[in-house]
């Protein structure tokens, strides 16, 4: 980990400094982490290279675009990278309407609507965890304009990268629909998701950090194989 004066001046706070001093005397913890990131990472990558090539051509058939999503995104120390992920949505979606995706989405392709079901789109997300954006637990990666919320609280969860899966994404896995049913209200997407979602998916965030060890990431992902 960083020295705490090297962090990020916003991160210096009374809000940050418990969880940092949590999380500075578990270093071997963190270790085992990033060199059980690098391993299984490489080996799936390998393993999946048939079902990421099978996806690569549907999607190229299926619609005009990439076959990858390069979202920028936030990560450790608030650090900008780009996210891999299978493209669900039509070209540049997301200058033409909210970053959030809601359940009936007319954006989104037809494949997209079939992977997403089943979490195939982050499938890409192997190779930001190999080269050390991300990590396979930790929080969900946000935009800026997400992060630009945050309370001095939230701050804390960019102490670590951000990762594929999480508690938080757990017991959100159906956030779209959560959404849904706020907007079917009249209110208005990116409004419900900062004022009503993101502070109860970082409730679960803070608390894992407070909690963090090796073997409880272990457990996240395999939770995550079972209800997700």
């Amino acid at each position: 980990m960083k020295k705490w004066e090297d962090l990020p001046e916003y991160m210096q706070t009374d809000e940050v400094r418990p969880y940092y001093e949590i999380l500075r005397k578990k270093k071997f913890q963190l270790i085992l982490k990033r060199l059980f990131d690098i391993i299984v990472s490489f080996i799936l990558i390998i393993l999946l290279s048939p079902v990421i090539l099978f996806f690569s051509i549907w999607i190229k058939i299926d619609s005009k675009g990439t076959v990858f999503y390069r979202q920028e995104r936030v990560t450790q120390y608030g650090r900008i990278f780009k996210i891999f992920k299978f493209r669900t949505m039509i070209s540049d979606a997301d200058q033409i309407g909210n970053l959030v995706t809601s359940k009936n989405d007319s954006r989104i392709t037809r494949v997209g609507e079939k992977i997403r079901k089943y979490r195939i789109d982050e499938i890409p997300q192997l190779f930001n965890v190999l080269i050390g954006d991300m990590s396979f637990v930790g929080t969900r990666p946000e935009v800026k304009k997400y992060v630009d919320q945050y309370t001095n609280e939230m701050y804390a969860t960019l102490l670590l990268p951000a990762g594929v899966t999480s508690l938080a994404s757990i017991q959100f896995k159906d956030e779209d629909e959560i959404i849904e049913k706020y907007v079917s209200q009249g209110r208005e997407t990116n409004e419900v998701y900062i004022n009503e979602v993101l502070p109860l998916k970082m409730k679960y965030n803070l608390d894992a950090m407070t909690s963090f060890y090796f073997m409880k990431d272990i457990s996240v992902m395999i939770n995550t194989v079972v209800k997700v």
